[in-house]
């Protein structure tokens, strides 16, 4: 798996993996459980991650919606 988008947002997350998704491509989040430690202010990034073989068309959907990636 490779990083797609690291941010503090979680609603860039889920717009991001509800396009994803509707374009046929496997997403994972990454470190969500970090929100229960950390009391859920926000503070570390979550990621969002795509197989290798799907990283070029899922940074162009990401770029076409103008989402940062935040790398």
């Amino acid at each position: 798996m490779k990083e797609l988008l690291r941010t503090t947002d979680p609603t860039i997350i889920a717009y991001a993996s509800a396009l994803l998704q509707g374009e046929g491509i496997d997403c994972f989040e990454m470190d969500v459980n970090m929100s229960i430690l950390e009391g859920g202010i926000g503070v570390f990034p979550r990621r969002l991650m795509v197989r290798q073989a799907d990283l070029f068309r899922a940074e162009a959907v990401l770029k076409d919606n103008e989402i940062p990636m935040g790398r």
